[in-house]
This record gives C-alpha cells, sequence and structure tokens, in this order.
C-alpha cells in the first residue's frame, strides 16, 4: 500500500477510537424509562446516576470534543426523562443538538461570547438542589472557551496573560496553573458551586491524563497555588497586568481563597472520569499498521519538549533503525503522542515576524532537515482535535523526496524553521493534512514509517 495512505489511515483510526459518539456511548445507554443505566463494564455509573434521576439533570461541558459529547448525550440519554444544559466549544466545532443549548465561542483565547456562555452555566450549577445531579462533559480547549475571571481581573487581562504564555514556550501544565488562578470557574471552582453530585466525562489532551490538568480542571482538585502561578510568570518574564499581578500575589498572601485542594469534601460528592487518551489511540494505530504486515512500536504518549528538538532525537532514533536495523527490524512504524512545544523567534535570527505553523509541522520540517532525504523513511504529524496550532491544517507528512522537492521551487527549509515557518513549507509542497474539526482531542499524533 501507498505509504501515504497508510500514514493517513492509522491517523483515522488513531480519531477513530477517541471519537466521543464511541467512547460516551460506553457509559452511557437508555435501558428503562425510570432510570439511566450504563453498559455492562468495569466502573459502570448505573448506580451512581440512578442515585439521582428523580431531581433535575443538567449537562455542561466546555472543549473542542464538547458539541459531539453532548450529542451522544442526547442519543443515549431516555427521551422521556428531563434533560437540559448547556456547553460551549470552539467557533466551527459545533453540531445541532435538541435539548442541550451549544455556544461557539473562541480558542485559544478567551472571548465574550465564551465568557457569558460560562457564567450562563455558572448561573444554571447554582440552582441545582442535593437531588439534582450534574453532568460535566470535558476536554481540551475548555481552559479558554470556559473563562470567567476571577473578581478584579478583566477579559482583556486574561486575554493578555494567555496570549504571552502560549508564545513562551511554556508547558501547558504551567500554563493551566496560571488559568485556575485567574477564573471562577477552573481548578475545582466549577465542581465546587454545585450542591448535586457531579460527574465529570473526560477526554484527555494532557500527557498524564491528569484531570486537573485537562481544561484546567474545572471539576479536580487543584494541587497548584498561587505562589506556583506566579513563579511561572516571573520564569517566563511574562508582563502581566498590574491587575494580574495583584490578584496573584493577593492570593500568596492569603488575601484570596486558594483553589480547592486534595482531599477537600466538596469532592466527596464529584467523580472525574476520563473516558478517552491519547494512548488508546495510539494502539489503536498501532493495530492498524499490524493489520497491514507492519509490526508498530508505541514509543509513548507523554512526549513534551521544544518540537524543534525532540524531532532531533526522533531523527538520530530513525537513522539507528534504517541502518543498523536496532532496537527494531524493519519495515517497523514509530508510533508517539504529548505535546511538544514552540518558541517564537520573530525579531530574531534575522525574522521580521515569525511565519505559519504549529508545534506539528514544525516536528516534522525539523524532522526533515535532520534525515536530509533518507530513503524508506515517511512520517506524519498531527494534532487531533484538526488544528496544528491556531492554523487551518491538522498537521502535515513527509516524504523522503521533500527536501529535493523544496529546493526546486527555491525554498530554504532552514530558514524556514527558524523563523517557525512550517507552514509555507509544506503548503507550498501540497503535503498539509487537512482535516477540519473533528470534534475530539486526544492531543498529537506522530508516526514515523520505515520501509
Amino acid at each position: 500500500m501507498n505509504p501515504r495512505v497508510l500514514l493517513l489511515n492509522s491517523f483515522n483510526a488513531a480519531l477513530a477510537a477517541a471519537d466521543p459518539l464511541r467512547v460516551v456511548s460506553l457509559h452511557l445507554a437508555s435501558v428503562s424509562s425510570r432510570a439511566l443505566a450504563v453498559k455492562q463494564h468495569e466502573g459502570c455509573i448505573r448506580d451512581r446516576i440512578r442515585n439521582h434521576v428523580g431531581g433535575r439533570t443538567l449537562v455542561v461541558g466546555a472543549g473542542k470534543a464538547a458539541a459531539a459529547m453532548a450529542q451522544a448525550v442526547e442519543i443515549y440519554w431516555p427521551q422521556e426523562m428531563p434533560l437540559s444544559g448547556i456547553v460551549l466549544t470552539r467557533y466551527g466545532h459545533g453540531l445541532p443538538l435538541a435539548r442541550i443549548r451549544l455556544i461557539e465561542a473562541g480558542h485559544p483565547l478567551p472571548d465574550e461570547s465564551g465568557e457569558q456562555g460560562a457564567r450562563a452555566i455558572l448561573a444554571e450549577i447554582e440552582k441545582l438542589g442535593a437531588g439534582d445531579f450534574l453532568l460535566c462533559l470535558l476536554s481540551g480547549g475548555g481552559s479558554s472557551l470556559l473563562s470567567v475571571p476571577a473578581t478584579g481581573i478583566s477579559l482583556d487581562d486574561l486575554r493578555d496573560v494567555t496570549t504571552q504564555l502560549l508564545r513562551s514556550g511554556a508547558a501547558i501544565q504551567e500554563i493551566n496553573t496560571v488559568r485556575k488562578h485567574l477564573s471562577a470557574t477552573a481548578g475545582g471552582r466549577l465542581a465546587a458551586s454545585s450542591r448535586a453530585p457531579v460527574l465529570a466525562l473526560i477526554i484527555s489532551d494532557v500527557t498524564g491524563d491528569d484531570p486537573t490538568h485537562i481544561a484546567s480542571g474545572p471539576c479536580a482538585p487543584d494541587p497548584t497555588t498561587f505562589s506556583d502561578a506566579l513563579a511561572i510568570l516571573e520564569h517566563y518574564k511574562i508582563d502581566a497586568s498590574a491587575a494580574v499581578t495583584e490578584t496573584l500575589r493577593a492570593g500568596v498572601e492569603g488575601r484570596l481563597r486558594e483553589t480547592p485542594k486534595p482531599g477537600d469534601t466538596v469532592f466527596d460528592r464529584v467523580e472525574n472520569r476520563v473516558i478517552a487518551t491519547a494512548h488508546a489511540s495510539l494502539v489503536a494505530a498501532a493495530e492498524y499498521f499490524c493489520a497491514q504486515g507492519i509490526p508498530a512500536v508505541v514509543l509513548g504518549d507523554s512526549v513534551t519538549g521544544e518540537a524543534r528538538e525532540v524531532a532531533k532525537v526522533f531523527a538520530a532514533m530513525t537513522k539507528e533503525v534504517r541502518q543498523h536495523g536496532q532496537p527494531w527490524k524493519l519495515p517497523v512504524a514509530l508510533i508517539s503522542g504529548g505535546e511538544t512545544t514552540v518558541t517564537l523567534r520573530e525579531n530574531e535570527q534575522g525574522c521580521k515576524k515569525s511565519g505559519r505553523g504549529g508545534r506539528n509541522t514544525e516536528f516534522l520540517l525539523s524532522l526533515a532537515i535532520e534525515l536530509n532525504g533518507a530513503a524508506n523513511i515517511y512520517a506524519l504529524a498531527c494534532d487531533t482535535d484538526g488544528i496544528d496550532g491556531t492554523e487551518n491544517n491538522a498537521g502535515a507528512l513527509i516524504t523522503p523526496d521533500s527536501l529535493r522537492r523544496a529546493t526546486e521551487r527555491r525554498m530554504n527549509p532552514s530558514s524556514l524553521l527558524t523563523c517557525n515557518n512550517a507552514y509555507a513549507f509544506f503548503e507550498a509542497l501540497g503535503d498539509l493534512v487537512t482535516t477540519g474539526p473533528t470534534r475530539t482531542n486526544v492531543n498529537d499524533y506522530r508516526v514515523i514509517l520505515i520501509l
């Protein structure tokens, strides 16, 4: 089979494993007009929900997968049982919903639509009583979409500090630590606002799959502190507004209440359940390759670091396999996930401004340069949400002749990499991978196919 087709089909297999309609259906299935049950499998939530079906059930959510998750709930929730709610998703990621209100809002930067939607969610949660039930649908992107600035902070303050952090190369866990302490919903505060029992169904887009880091953990205990948030701003030299700095310092000095911590009794009525992970998607892709007669190795779902530097490590590994058959014989597919970072280098090294491209295209361009046209090596890197950074592509792919074709078009790959302009490289070659919104998000998918 054509190597390009193999790469693209493996990505589709990874996406299918994280399809919200599939993973939510494993947890919700209507079996009677009086109760909601789930299929018999480990950790079912049937009894938990049955205890509360007599009251109101409110569905709230935020993230790139929120619309598809809400649609799945509507499909599997009995029509005769009351159901209402509000979910927030990124512009262009919506789906038709009948019983749950859908609001599209800004991502990766929060906007007024998201703030208004989040405030509406809080208002509905505050109406719940102990006999009601709160079902939260959370996925990557929820940090931006579910944005209610803390008292004393404006939406512009939050947008500004988020912009700087995203451009700094900070890890998502660090960015979310700051956002938790500048938000009225993150860091467990959403769950804390509910008197009703809470179940959060979560699609993970972060390494380690810890609910506290996914969508900034609105229903999870927060082990981080105001001091941690302030230290992150200082470490990355973030020029935050006076309002942001004062809020964090007030928290450090004990003048503001901390986020709810592990062990807080509020979480006695809260369950966080991760229902889709990067690892499951990587395994699904590996199974696809094996079905094609190509052995596959899952290298891990927690790869982090600067994208261009991570690519150098992967290139060295690939060369060892290609030249010496160590530690794996040919052919083989090397599969990995996780979330690398990109530090923008505008106004540096002759770059008038930063170019276009996300972490996956930057990874691939650096990989192509390091491999330097080595024969029989193909690679793909895509974000499972269908968006590489802020671009309209999921990622891209490289072939053994990528550099040669670029040279024929008079492109300088090294210069493009220096100025974070990987998108231009792959656009010119026709090697961008464009899926449109996938309405799921389990972080990045990378595969290097060595034949």
